[in-house]
């Protein structure tokens, strides 16, 4: 029987500087993902301009008004809002594209081919933020 070996002395043991380095560049990594976390974060939660529907209403066959709370921040510029009027039988029938002037209440007039039976607000741009609010 052959006494048993050191696996060190066998294989080699590993510099060791190589694990300082290892762990260097992983805190690195996750310092960068971290600051890419929370600068998402943060960009996505403070929109420029931000909207919601409070009401709307079938004024005749051919006109819907439509109420639209809209929260603009002091900076947004090219604003943008999308409104979107739907017949019973859920096909498009009016759309309006619009700049609000101003935040509060905003109150739109649509224009539709038919009587609309429902209004969506499917919301509001600016410029640098992409996704409609």
């Amino acid at each position: 029987m052959t006494a048993p070996t050191d696996l060190t002395e066998r294989y080699g043991a590993p510099e060791p500087w190589r694990r300082a380095v290892l762990l260097g560049l992983s805190v690195a990594l996750a310092g960068a993902f971290l600051g890419w976390l929370g600068w998402t974060i943060w960009a996505q939660s403070t929109p420029s301009v931000e909207s919601e529907m409070v009401g709307w209403e079938a004024v005749d066959d051919h006109r819907a008004t439509a109420v639209v709370q809209i929260q603009l921040d002091g900076d947004a510029e090219g604003a943008s809002c999308l409104l979107r009027a739907y017949a019973e039988d859920h096909t498009v029938v009016g759309e309006l594209n619009f700049t609000p002037e101003r935040s509060g209440l905003n109150e739109q007039a649509i224009r539709t081919e038919r009587l609309a039976t429902s209004v969506e607000l499917l919301g509001c741009t600016a410029e640098g933020q992409n996704r409609r609010r």
